[in-house]
């Protein structure tokens, strides 16, 4: 949504930027939405942003990292994670919350959800190592190595910084999220459940 070159959360407010054609995409549903149903104070739609979601099912960074976790710890092989770009994992839980409270307290408007902190795709596979272990869902963790965006390619680009600021919605939603790393340890006992 946004192009990540700023060092400070994103507003709901700021004009989108996004990087590709997955950010462009987004940002055309969102603007469709605006023009259909409006999005402000009179408007009868809300657009929830949120960032690095995951869970315990589905496909996600959390599911891969554990089953990379096992099998490159197995063969004594290093996982490599990209360490130079930041945000804030979301769980799937935290944001069902937060979307049931949306409804509750008929929020309109743009708003922004996340976990609270931030943390970078490295040190998020970290955690889940640490955690995946202690939980006995791996025997062992991988050793995670940071690299940069430019070791890792992919056709998307991702931004630097997605950090979004929630302070706002956190109050219109009357609702504290947890954070990311209690919110990890939490999925992580749900996983296989």
């Amino acid at each position: 949504m946004f192009n990540g070159q700023q060092g400070h959360p994103y507003l709901p407010n700021q004009l989108r930027d996004p990087l590709g054609v997955y950010g462009t995409s987004k940002g055309a549903g969102e603007q469709a939405v605006e023009e259909i149903l409006g999005c402000g104070s009179d408007g009868r739609a809300t657009i929830l942003r949120t960032s690095w979601v995951y869970g315990p099912v589905g496909q996600n960074f959390l599911l891969t990292m554990l089953r990379l976790h096992q099998l490159k710890a197995g063969a004594g092989d290093p996982l490599r994670v990209v360490a130079d770009q930041v945000g804030c994992p979301t769980a799937t839980f935290g944001l069902a919350t937060a979307c049931w409270a949306v409804i509750q307290h008929q929020v309109t408007g743009i708003q922004h959800w996340c976990d609270a902190g931030v943390t970078s795709w490295y040190d998020f596979a970290v955690a889940i190592g640490e955690l995946a272990v202690a939980q006995g869902l791996v025997s062992q963790a991988a050793d995670v190595q940071p690299i940069t965006t430019s070791d890792y390619p992919t056709p998307a680009q991702r931004p630097a910084y997605s950090l979004l600021a929630c302070s706002a919605t956190r109050v219109r939603l009357q609702l504290q999220p947890q954070h990311w790393r209690s919110a990890l340890q939490e999925v992580i006992r749900n996983v296989g459940a």
